[in-house]
């Protein structure tokens, strides 16, 4: 079978690109598609990797401005020629379920979310927080034309993969379709406990992104008095470096060996977004550190209250602190949550893709 795996942008590290690096042991041979490719950014596998690159590279400043030509994306991902292949795999959160295939390709997508500032964050967020207000004026003009074209792009796919329950109920509700759900993989090989005592700090770690709502722990902090560090880098580090107090500190994206020290030192992990599934909290139980997190979205799925750790119910400053002052209280078995994130591991992962692959592609072959 000749394989084509399909990602939005290599330019930075996270838990698609960890996805993408459990397809690639899966299809070792397939190429590799992506709108942009930054190799600095990437992890040491992916940067071993020779992936076929859009025309947006060779536009200017696409490294540091590629927000700023979101109107060629769809452009860009259907010029990629896909049609001598068996097999596409997508992995998008936006862009890649919209590539033109044969006929006599299947076209599998793993979803990890509908194009999120054209649905649920359009109001609120536009499409980048770093936008001037003419630049968000004439996008909201051209939002309804991404709208369309992401709902015509979903039409393309033969099956969708969600990432959680949370994300099959959206791409059902914007698309239509029906998709079964693969939780995405952690590294539980990787993360895990250490013996030694915990420190008197909680831990923040994301991209500066303001659906992120990072600002609703740096307030709560601020109030607080306690200990947080703050890990990430993004357009917003600098107001939220603006907002913190002394007890705050921040450090830039870190290296996996690294994190996990923050992780299995800190107090607790604290999730303040809304999000699709969030590999984050996961990394964090796998090392031994309770999550307290807003109980919406996929932090649904994998925090367990009161067991691996536990919900505040709004996302406000006050709400989070209740939370925290709660937690202060409680005390937490280290192995329930070492167990709950083993739940998520790497190889179930790689299994149920591959198997699902093979199924799929058997059933396209013989309709």
């Amino acid at each position: 079978m000749k394989v084509a795996l399909v990602h939005d942008y290599l330019n930075q590290y996270g838990g698609a690109e960890r996805v993408l690096e459990c397809f690639l042991d899966i299809f070792p041979d397939a190429d590799v598609y992506t709108l942009l490719y930054d190799r600095s950014k990437l992890s040491d596998k992916l940067k071993e990797i020779k992936p076929v690159i859009s025309f947006l590279q060779k536009l200017p400043f696409s490294k540091k401005l590629y927000e700023r030509y979101l109107p060629f994306y769809p452009l860009a991902i259907e010029g990629f020629n896909l049609l001598d292949y068996d097999i596409v795999l997508s992995d998008s959160s936006a862009w890649t379920k919209g590539v033109f295939t044969h006929e006599s390709t299947l076209h599998i997508c793993y979803c990890h979310n509908p194009m999120r500032f054209a649905y649920e964050n359009f109001h609120d967020f536009t499409v980048g927080e770093s936008r001037n207000k003419l630049e968000k004026g004439i996008l909201r003009l051209l939002i309804n034309y991404f709208r369309m074209w992401d709902y015509s792009a979903a039409q393309r796919v033969d099956y969708f993969i969600a990432i959680s329950q949370h994300i099959r109920r959206r791409i059902k509700k914007y698309y239509g379709r029906d998709s079964v759900v693969i939780y995405p993989p952690v590294d539980t090989d990787f993360f895990y406990p250490s013996e030694r005592k915990k420190e008197d700090y909680f831990l923040v770690v994301g991209r500066f992104k303001e659906y992120k709502r990072f600002d609703i722990a740096i307030e709560a902090f601020n109030r607080l008095g306690i200990p947080l560090i703050v890990i990430g880098e993004g357009p917003l580090k600098g107001k939220f470096m603006r907002m913190a107090g002394k007890n705050i500190h921040f450090t830039e994206r870190v290296d996996d060996v690294t994190l996990r020290a923050y992780y299995q030192n800190a107090q607790a992990l604290i999730f303040t977004p809304l999000e699709d599934f969030g590999i984050v909290p996961l990394e964090a139980q796998a090392c031994g550190t309770p999550v307290i997190a807003y109980n919406k979205g996929g932090a649904r799925e994998t925090v367990i209250e009161g067991k691996t750790g536990l919900f505040f119910e709004e996302q406000t400053p006050e709400s989070l602190i209740d939370a925290v002052k709660r937690f202060r209280g409680m005390r937490f078995n280290k192995m329930n949550m070492v167990l709950n994130a083993r739940r998520f591991n790497r190889e179930r992962f790689k299994k149920e893709i591959k198997e699902f692959v093979i199924e799929k592609y058997r059933e396209f072959k013989n309709a």
